[in-house]
């Protein structure tokens, strides 16, 4: 089996819109919000906008290889109550099926690391749905699992 070339991982670009779309898509159709439950067009927009603002605590990294992206991973920075810096929470992370065990899903996360240790943050966490086995068991490898449930309650 010949070796892939390598994964780039950078910061998204208003370039990358049109292959960012589809990997935005196809993430939240993982998560069951595709079709009747789709993410209005208006939010997608939105967030796309706040990537690219530089005023914004949002940000993205994508996964390229060969002018083709792979993967996706969208992040924010926020106070946090019991440490002087800021922490980052990586709220999206995605890679397309085809590229999957091929390390990009890795190679976004230690990316991220080094990003947010650069901009000063003092951790890095995320959430998963208990059953994503395949992406936990490489979470597993990156972080330590905290133990917490999430509880959510949508107002309006």
């Amino acid at each position: 089996m010949e070796p892939h070339p390598a994964v780039h991982i950078r910061p998204a670009s208003q370039q990358d819109l049109a292959q960012w779309q589809p990997l935005w898509e196809a993430y939240n159709a993982f998560y069951g919000r595709s079709g009747a439950t789709a993410l209005p067009a208006d939010i997608t927009r939105l967030t796309w906008s706040r990537i690219l603002d530089a005023a914004e605590p949002v940000h993205a990294l994508v996964a390229e290889r060969e002018g083709q992206l792979l993967g996706l991973a969208h992040f924010l920075y926020h106070r946090n109550t019991i440490l002087a810096g800021p922490v980052c929470y990586l709220q999206d992370l995605f890679t397309v099926p085809a590229a999957r065990g091929q390390g990009v899903a890795r190679a976004l996360i230690e990316a991220l690391y080094r990003r947010a240790a650069d901009d000063g943050a003092e951790r890095v966490y995320w959430h998963t749905h208990h059953t994503n086995s395949g992406a936990r068991h490489l979470y597993d490898k990156l972080a330590d699992d905290s133990g917490f449930i999430v509880y959510r309650k949508t107002l309006g």
